[in-house]
């Protein structure tokens, strides 16, 4: 087990270095679109501020290439200006004298935030001189990016092997309900897994083939799968590479007595149509593409959402971001949100669905990590969860 913010003693007056997750969506006028990393980091903030903390909010944005003010993270700052009742500054550096000094001048209770930690090379590249001179700022670290934590680098990894450490209130929760929910599912365990391509959720689709009742398919890895069961797919996206391997998940699947379910209808779009006209059709045929489920298959889906008692899904079942295919996707989070079980919602594009469709207020837990979470399920850590002391029992 390890150790968090609520097994520290002796914060008042200490400088603690605190890696969030502010990678959040913004428009071209630095609008923040999504503002939930934020809200989900404010408690791990407000106990250290609580406790007369100085606290340092280090994090990153986006992928910048090198120092790019569209990339700042001075509208974070103002948006924690309302989120904190302290007084909350920012300075667009990380490492310097300037930095140092600010932080020296940091009264206890307040909060800095520093500049993106990607506008630094060394962020990325893990390097352990760039760790330190951010440890020397410091007397403690603590880590609440959970969305980053299967990433090694300088500020979520590197850091924790130079200062004492913990994880923050939100790493907490997250590592809590995606244990439980691998370790002790409840039954019937149903996993709802959509996307684009097959081969970021191999691992993924496999383990739930080992921990879940019931697998549902949608998005357009789903071609892929239709197609190795020798289904029409017509033009839709498939990886053709990735057929075999498909192939071998169904078989294996069925072997373990466990249920793959997969589109029977869809929206699809003509590809030799000049203006895209769009069919409702149980087969993909021709030069029809699939870019959302129909009707049948919502209903095929809801049966088994309706008799669950454990939920998790990560992936839209279709092009959501289109108002003309997300329908299947937005009667899918509807269900989800609506259903009896334990619920887990799984990260980034299914965060900004049960978002777009106002349904996140009736998810049980809305995990702030995409890749992580799926990383974590499979593997039961993370490398910046490893790198983390165990608490004294």
């Amino acid at each position: 087990m390890k150790r968090t913010i609520k097994d520290l003693v002796g914060l008042k007056g200490k400088v603690v270095l605190v890696r969030v997750d502010f990678n959040v969506p913004m428009d071209e006028g630095g609008r923040i679109l999504d503002d939930t990393r934020i809200k989900n980091v404010i408690p791990t903030i407000k106990f250290l501020t609580d406790q007369q903390a100085r606290v340092v909010l280090l994090s990153h944005l986006g992928r910048p290439k090198g120092f790019d003010t569209k990339k700042s993270l001075y509208p974070v700052a103002l948006e924690l200006m309302k989120k904190l009742d302290c007084n909350v500054d920012f300075i667009n550096a990380v490492v310097g004298s300037q930095v140092k000094k600010r932080i020296k001048q940091l009264k206890e209770g307040n909060v800095l935030l520093l500049e993106n930690t990607r506008f630094y090379k060394e962020e990325d590249a893990c390097d352990m001189e760039f760790a330190r001179e951010i440890a020397s700022y410091g007397d403690i670290y603590v880590n609440d990016a959970f969305g980053s934590a299967h990433r090694k680098n300088a500020t979520g990894f590197a850091l924790a092997r130079v200062l004492p450490n913990a994880i923050g209130l939100l790493m907490e929760k997250e590592i809590e309900n995606l244990s439980f929910a691998i370790k002790e599912p409840k039954r019937p365990f149903v996993a709802i897994l959509g996307g684009a391509k097959v081969d970021t959720k191999i691992k993924i689709i496999e383990k739930f083939i080992e921990k879940a009742d019931c697998l549902i398919i949608g998005g357009a890895m789903a071609y892929t799968f239709m197609l190795a069961k020798g289904e029409m797919v017509g033009m839709s996206k498939i990886q053709e590479d990735k057929i075999e391997i498909a192939r071998e998940i169904l078989e294996k699947a069925e072997a373990a007595g466990k249920k793959i379910l997969l589109p029977v209808d869809h929206i699809g779009v003509s590809t030799s149509d000049s203006k895209g006209k769009i069919e409702k059709v149980d087969k993909l045929k021709g030069d029809l593409a699939g870019y959302d489920i129909g009707e049948k298959s919502i209903e095929l889906f809801k049966k088994e959402i309706d008799k669950a008692s454990q939920i998790f899904w990560n992936g839209p079942l279709g092009m959501f971001e289109n108002p003309k295919f997300s329908n299947g996707t937005k009667k899918i989070a509807e269900a989800v949100a609506n259903a009896k079980a334990f619920t887990i919602v799984g990260g980034g594009d299914t965060v900004n669905a049960i978002n777009t469709f106002k349904v996140a207020d009736k998810i049980d837990f809305v995990s702030t990590g995409g890749g992580a979470s799926m990383e974590f399920i499979e593997q039961g850590t993370l490398p910046c969860i490893e790198v983390i002391q165990q608490k004294i029992v």
